[in-house]
């Protein structure tokens, strides 16, 4: 069984690696332009195509069968890892949608723009956040705003 660990970043470390070394976006290049529009489209299939492998293998595993541990101990512990497995399955499909979302933003020549000011989005912050839908200004004044709304 995988662990938290195995979390999003780390799925899409390995995304990158099966795309290979032969390009990565420049800030050297015409911004959003069509190989950097394809790179990323790869990319977040990719990221994509191994959240849900990853989710079929758990999904298996839950249709093998209930839980047999003998001692209460361990069934405790395997009660708890499948509980942190669950929450972890939950937060990839939450990030399925984002990609998606990406992906159609692709499609209809939005993405690499802030969706708040308009701006690019910039290839590095990209590059380490490919469903990034604001620039990093805008992200900070956000949850700066959301912080100070919980806080009230």
């Amino acid at each position: 069984m995988t662990t938290v660990l195995s979390d999003e970043i780390d799925v899409l470390a390995k995304a990158k690696h099966a795309l290979g070394a032969e390009y990565a976006p420049t800030e050297d290049e015409e911004y959003m332009c069509r190989k950097q529009l394809d790179y990323f489209r790869q990319l977040l299939l990719e990221w994509k195509r191994l959240i849900l492998s990853a989710s079929a293998g758990t999904l298996q595993s839950l249709q093998d069968g209930p839980i047999r541990e003998p001692d209460l101990n361990d069934r405790a512990s395997s009660e708890t890892d499948w509980g942190i497995e669950l929450r972890t399955r939950d937060r990839q499909r939450k990030l399925i949608a984002k990609i998606e979302s990406a992906l159609r933003r692709i499609d209809e020549g939005e993405y690499g723009y802030c969706e708040v000011t308009g701006d690019p989005i910039g290839i590095r912050r990209l590059i380490a956040r490919p469903i990034a839908t604001m620039t990093v200004e805008a992200q900070e004044a956000h949850e700066r705003r959301e912080k100070i709304s919980r806080d009230d």
